[in-house]
């Protein structure tokens, strides 16, 4: 079953003290999500392979006189284990702990048959989507249970909730984006201050979604603002008791 918190009103505090990491920061949800969580309250980190982008977004968080953000510049292609603990080390010695992580980064790969997709690329689409992920929650746990009550949410998709042929890559890594978050979820739900779960952002007006659908009208989405309801609800402490649950930014379609 999934749940949408749509009309979800955010009291202006909601995340007032929290320390909160975003991957893919520097533009569409993720940019949307850090700006949010920024103006209600968070001290955000802001993760993305694009210094200038995340520095806009860094900027536009200081303009509104939000509290100070950081920036750690990252790309999860060539990122390796050690790059990913090497991380854990920095925010350990910066903030001591994690309240909460947006994993939002996403490659979509290419949309076409199986039988043309290329290894490398299927390897590349992996890598960002669910082993980079995967090896960057092992080594920020720690950082996480050192927190009165943290939130991790994982970016899935409908088609990470039902196959559809030519999504390839993308359609893969997100079935075990889900997986893994009910492993790790059933894994830790004995600390009972950490929760786990996936977030399907739905049609949402972005750069990756304009790639996969060309010809769609974009005036017919919703902006990435307009789904931050969930992803608040998510991250503050009005989620606390669920975990290793499915979440839907927006409403089913009629």
């Amino acid at each position: 079953m999934t749940i949408c918190k749509i009309d979800y009103q955010a009291p202006a505090d909601l995340l007032a003290g929290r320390v909160i990491l975003v991957t893919g920061a520097g533009d569409g949800i993720g940019r949307a999500a850090a700006l949010s969580y920024a103006r209600h309250g968070a001290t955000v980190i802001l993760l993305g392979r694009t210094i200038a982008k995340l520095e806009a977004v860094y900027d536009a968080i200081e303009a509104e006189g939000l509290p100070q953000p950081a920036i750690f510049p990252l790309n999860f292609e060539g990122a390796t284990v050690k790059d990913f603990h090497d991380m854990a080390e920095t925010l350990d010695k910066e903030f001591g702990r994690l309240d909460g992580i947006l994993h939002n980064a996403g490659l979509l790969g290419r949309i076409t048959p199986f039988a043309q997709y290329n290894p490398e690329l299927w390897e590349q689409v992996m890598q960002v989507n669910i082993n980079g992920p995967i090896w960057m929650t092992q080594a920020l746990l720690p950082l996480l249970e050192a927190s009165p009550d943290a939130s991790v949410i994982f970016t899935s998709s409908s088609v990470g909730r039902r196959g559809r042929a030519y999504w390839g890559a993308y359609s893969v890594s997100k079935f075990a984006t889900e997986g893994f978050m009910e492993v790790l979820a059933d894994e830790v739900e004995h600390l009972g201050t950490l929760r786990i779960n996936s977030l399907n952002p739905g049609g949402t007006r972005t750069a990756m979604r304009k790639s996969a659908y060309p010809a769609e009208d974009p005036e017919a989405l919703r902006t990435p603002e307009e789904i931050m309801p969930t992803y608040l609800w998510l991250m503050g402490p009005d989620s606390q008791g669920h975990s290793g649950e499915r979440f839907d930014a927006q409403p089913p379609k009629q």
